[in-house]
């Protein structure tokens, strides 16, 4: 998990375009994490400081990612790694977002299994994972030998939030030490998840979101 944490100030809007709303994990996202490429490359993404980095609270990163959602006053796709997946369950699980709620979907990468014994304590204490199905349309992104997680932990993760699952490979736990750049195949999963070309992406392809995956076509 990254460090060196880059501070940018939000950019807000009342346009209907959604805003990219960065959720780093333990550490933050250093500046050769996707993330960060991210930030820096498109003018519609955000991070959310979440504070307490290296000795996350979970209520209080809850707290944080709402307010960020509320200041946002459009819409909102949320692109959250390793823990801080686990902030947006937890936020879904305590704020119970309805229908017309401001967060239209979410990209999260390489979740950490927190109810697996002999955890980081930072991390455990974020356990048990909420089960409930995110009532948003979501992506769950995983490696096939990622450290924090087995792979079988992350498709009954994809299962229970009621996400598409995605298998990235063996790239570790999909960070700065992953090698991805600025991630293209991340990128792609997101574009999914815009309704169109963003201000960062003038003339891009229209790409329709995809329609949530029912029981039936969830991993097993």
């Amino acid at each position: 998990m990254d460090h060196t944490p880059i501070d940018r100030p939000a950019t807000f809007s009342t346009t209907n375009d959604p805003l990219i709303l960065i959720i780093p994990g333990l550490g933050d996202s250093g500046p050769q994490h996707w993330q960060s490429h991210w930030e820096r490359e498109r003018s519609d993404c955000h991070r959310v400081d979440l504070g307490m980095w290296d000795n996350p609270h979970r209520n209080t990163w809850v707290n944080k990612l709402n307010l960020a959602i509320e200041r946002a006053q459009r819409p909102v796709v949320l692109v959250a790694h390793s823990l801080g997946c686990l902030a947006v369950a937890w936020w879904a699980e305590y704020e119970r977002p309805g229908p017309g709620h401001m967060v239209t979907g979410a990209l999260l990468v390489a979740p950490p299994d927190v109810d697996r014994p002999g955890l980081d304590p930072r991390v455990a204490r974020f356990g048990a994972a909420p089960r409930r199905e995110l009532p948003f349309e979501a992506w769950l992104v995983a490696s096939s030998n990622d450290p924090w997680c087995a792979r079988t932990s992350a498709v009954e993760l994809a299962r229970d939030w009621g996400c598409r699952f995605v298998d990235a490979g063996a790239v570790g736990h999909i960070n700065a030490d992953s090698g991805l750049g600025d991630w293209a195949f991340g990128k792609r999963l997101l574009q999914t998840l815009l309704p169109g070309p963003s201000a960062a992406q003038p003339g891009g392809p229209r790409r329709p979101v995809p329609a949530r995956p029912s029981l039936a076509k969830r991993p097993h």
